[in-house]
């Protein structure tokens, strides 16, 4: 059977294929935008790229099209596919149907650390020796992909809350039925199919209705955004977790930081207090890896043996993923494209810094690419996501709606806003000196930013 996939690139439908290809499949897809890492992952999986949406693709006739969410009325590969009465589904559909029946489905979701934390926990049940199935939203570094079927029963599965389809509106976690499920946190986003924060809370509701009496819901204590979630209605058992740094609320899960960045934290539950050292920094992954524990737990695995495994976790590509030191100057590619996310990465990595004595500057690159980004939703937060770095250079994109004057007459850190991919490259190579730290933050590819500055750096 062929199946080809419109927006193939994307994380998630690049997983997809990947599952298809391993069930046996014949597959191929296209998209606009064809980049690496994932590009390059579905190459090395013996999958068929096209550039663009050309209708020209479908000549061998695909037993089904698979139509990724990027996809709209007006992309010519939908309209012949709907001219020529073609078969199709969306993406979550089809892995419903195709891979997830009878699974027990461990769904992380959430507005931020969903890839990190399900790269946490498939790793913990792989390590424990589970031999789970995983699709991820990102290449995760302790696996050779970021999806496989692996053995029944267990399949854990980045929820994305963004739509399915431009035919069905429905969350993408609707479709996957997750025994186990956690909502590590709930912030405004996706301000291109969402209207405020409450129609985001209807889609989580959809989902703890799906959770059966036998699952788990599992959520940061204190968060008010689930708390609201929660009340509208729960029929499953909840569990919560709590950095005690933050505050001194009850929970299931407690967690202290031992390292101020992160380095090494202390795991309690019940009566047991585990410690753990590993390579991420900052208090946002502190918490996803006791989420991750947390669902672990309830698929049988001790927190002992979760916390060795954390302990040999590598992290994911692009979440501050060190690309290189080049005559000094150290280079980051992160994917962080939401004020919480910024400042989260900025404060893990000036933690860390502070106890360098010879560290330079941390500058800060940003190419403000999602949707919710462009239209200027976050506007106010912007600002003070940023004071973490000594040094801002702001990507301006042309469809961008933010007022960048007014965030850098706000922001702490010196702020300067370029044009072109070419003036910010000349004007970081001309700036940066010797023990600088530079992180990129882009959710896209940037242009071939990222190596065409490591590259500037070394020439």
């Amino acid at each position: 059977m062929h199946i080809h996939i419109l927006g193939i690139c994307g994380t998630f439908m690049g997983s997809l294929a990947i599952l298809a290809k391993q069930l046996g499949y014949q597959v191929s897809g296209s998209d606009q935008h064809v980049y690496p890492p994932m590009s390059t992952q579905l190459q090395e999986q013996g999958i068929s790229l096209c550039e663009g949406y050309d209708p020209a693709h479908f000549q061998d006739k695909p037993d089904m099209i698979v139509i990724g969410n990027t996809c709209s009325r007006g992309n010519p590969a939908v309209e012949y596919v709907l001219n020529e009465g073609l078969p199709y589904c969306s993406g979550p559909q089809w892995l419903a149907e195709h891979v997830l029946q009878g699974r027990w489905v461990l769904a992380v979701a959430g507005t931020h650390g969903k890839t990190t934390t399900t790269s946490m926990l498939s790793w913990i049940l792989d390590y424990a020796g589970l031999q789970p199935g995983f699709l991820i939203g990102g290449v995760p570094k302790n696996f050779d992909a970021s999806a496989r079927l692996g053995e029944q029963p267990f399949f854990v599965i980045e929820a994305d809350e963004y739509d399915s389809a431009f035919f069905d509106k429905r969350s993408k976690f609707i479709h996957y039925r997750p025994r186990t499920v956690i909502m590590g946190n709930l912030e405004f986003d996706h301000a291109d199919i969402f209207a405020d924060l409450a129609a985001i809370q209807t889609q989580f509701h959809h989902l703890v209705k799906i959770i059966p009496e036998n699952g788990l819901a599992i959520s940061p204590a204190g968060n008010q955004a689930l708390e609201e979630v929660f009340d509208k209605g729960s029929w499953s058992p909840r569990q919560t977790f709590s950095l005690q740094a933050d505050n001194q609320l009850a929970a299931d899960w407690q967690v202290s930081l031992l390292q101020e960045d992160g380095s090494s934290f202390e795991v309690k539950a019940a009566d047991e207090k585990v410690v753990v050292n590993w390579s991420l920094l900052g208090s946002h992954n502190v918490q996803n890896a006791v989420a991750a524990i947390a669902a672990a737990a309830h698929a049988g695995v001790s927190i002992q043996q979760s916390c060795k495994a954390l302990s040999e976790f590598e992290g994911v590509k692009r979440r501050l993923e060190v690309l290189g030191t080049f005559k000094g100057v150290s280079v980051y590619d992160d994917f962080a494209h939401h004020p919480t996310a910024i400042k989260t990465t900025l404060d893990g990595k000036r933690a860390a810094l502070s106890a360098d004595t010879n560290a330079g500057r941390l500058i800060a690159v940003i190419e403000a690419r999602s949707n919710t980004m462009k239209m200027g939703y976050h506007q106010n937060t912007l600002a003070d996501s940023l004071n973490a770095a000594d040094k801002v250079y702001w990507y301006k994109n042309a469809d961008t709606k933010l007022d960048l004057d007014a965030i850098a007459s706000a922001s702490i850190p010196e702020f300067t806003v370029l044009e072109s991919v070419d003036s910010l490259i000349e004007t970081l190579v001309t700036d940066s000196q010797s023990g600088d730290h530079i992180v990129i933050m882009s959710n896209g590819g940037f242009e071939g930013f990222h190596q065409k500055l490591c590259t500037a750096l070394q020439g």
